[in-house]
């Protein structure tokens, strides 16, 4: 493998930009990522599942006390890999800059975040105390850059 852009790495050769809009298309209808943070000991990663908001932000839940929540406050890049349920054929790489959005603040994109990905909930007033009871924030990505434009 060869490096692109950024430093990421793609199967049979360097990536390419894609254009950010082509990559937003791509997540809409795929969740699964794998996204990377920075922090002073290296580049760490964790499984997430990633949606779209109407601005055109990637967002992702996670947790106050969660280590990536932490990395995001220190060091806003990040990196999401994200890739098609089944895990082989295509998938999309993006990189940019994230901020960390808590409660109070945080409810309505969380609830959207929410909606975008599984749909309406059963019980919307229990999953709003559920997302305070786990001190629920949401990450917003604003994309940068992103790839492949084409396979290896």
């Amino acid at each position: 493998m060869r490096r692109g852009p950024g430093g990421a790495q793609g199967p049979g050769g360097t990536l390419g930009d894609m254009d950010l809009d082509h990559a937003r298309e791509f997540v809409r209808t795929h969740h699964h990522a794998v996204l990377a943070t920075r922090s002073p000991s290296g580049v760490h990663q964790t499984p997430v599942l990633v949606g779209l908001d109407d601005e055109g932000r990637l967002t992702v839940s996670s947790r106050e006390t969660a280590f990536k929540t932490k990395h995001v406050r220190a060091d806003p890049w990040v990196q999401l890999c994200v890739l098609r349920d089944s895990f082989f054929g295509q998938w999309v790489y993006v990189e940019g800059e994230a901020e960390v959005v808590s409660l109070p603040e945080a409810m309505e994109p969380l609830v959207e975040y929410y909606r975008g990905i599984s749909g309406e909930a059963d019980d919307w007033d229990e999953y709003r105390a559920a997302m305070e009871r786990e001190r629920r924030v949401i990450i917003r990505v604003t994309p940068r850059k992103a790839g492949p434009d084409r396979q290896g």
